[in-house]
């Protein structure tokens, strides 16, 4: 248990891990730990092979997909990747784009593709970046021209036939984890903040508040449809500056 508490910071939410020694089930959620009540035991017959053997760790971690491996970064682009499941209003985005990349083997800085209380969505990306380089998916395919072309009032139209990608390599177009094929980026049609539309700076699922999010059946990922706060939608990371080699 110490080890597990030890290594907390390590293991992405929604991780499980089981204790064999104590037989306890748990799985991470935000601020830590919380423990799974199972039900009762189903025997396995006596007569049953062994279960393969395990490693001496108290705990299995499942070793993170790494699809990033395959995207290519010789040539400069900029990579937009969806978070491995759909969240409410109450999220600190930021910091899951942070851990879910470095578990995807990332080294390279990504940001939420929200506006927030402090910086508008337009200008999250490097200034010097933001014309200069395409936004791809995680497979390289170009989704944007570049980050200033999402921004030019329209909505920010993209070919809805390449995919968007999520850190764990799932398509989140098709993917049933997400039933509802809708972005979260409370901004205008500019990237700019709309405070009345941005979940309170993306720290409420109420029902009552909404936020701005963007259908992808339109084309757009800057439409402007306001959703309550507490529906799980689609949440974007943006690569916000190149790295020669972004991959450990």
């Amino acid at each position: 248990m110490n080890d597990m508490l030890q290594k907390a910071h390590l293991v992405i939410e929604g991780t499980f891990i089981y204790l064999r020694d104590s037989t306890e089930f748990f799985i991470r959620v935000r601020d830590g730990w919380k423990k799974l009540q199972l039900g009762e035991l189903i025997p396995i017959p006596a007569d049953s092979p062994p279960p393969p053997a395990l490693s001496s760790n108290p705990y299995q971690l499942q070793p993170p997909l790494n699809p990033i491996l395959s995207a290519n970064y010789e040539n400069p682009a900029l990579h937009l990747v969806a978070l491995n499941m759909p969240f409410s209003g109450d999220i600190r985005a930021d910091f899951q784009c942070f851990q879910q990349a470095r578990a995807a083997g990332l080294l390279s800085t990504f940001r939420a593709f929200l506006s927030s209380h402090l910086q508008d969505l337009s200008t999250v990306v490097r200034k010097a970046e933001r014309y200069s380089l395409p936004i791809v998916n995680l497979k390289g395919q170009v989704l944007f021209n570049n980050w200033d072309s999402i921004f030019s009032g329209q909505g920010g139209q993209f070919n809805a036939h390449v995919p968007i990608y999520s850190f764990d390599g799932r398509d989140v177009m098709t993917d049933p984890s997400w039933p509802q094929k809708v972005v979260w980026h409370g901004s205008n049609t500019h990237g700019v903040r709309l405070v009345d539309k941005y979940c309170e700076a993306w720290r409420t699922a109420d029902m009552a508040v909404t936020g701005f999010a963007s259908p992808l059946s339109t084309g757009k990922i800057l439409d402007q449809k306001a959703y309550s706060c507490a529906n799980r939608l689609i949440v974007l990371c943006i690569e916000n500056s190149f790295m020669t080699d972004a991959r450990k």
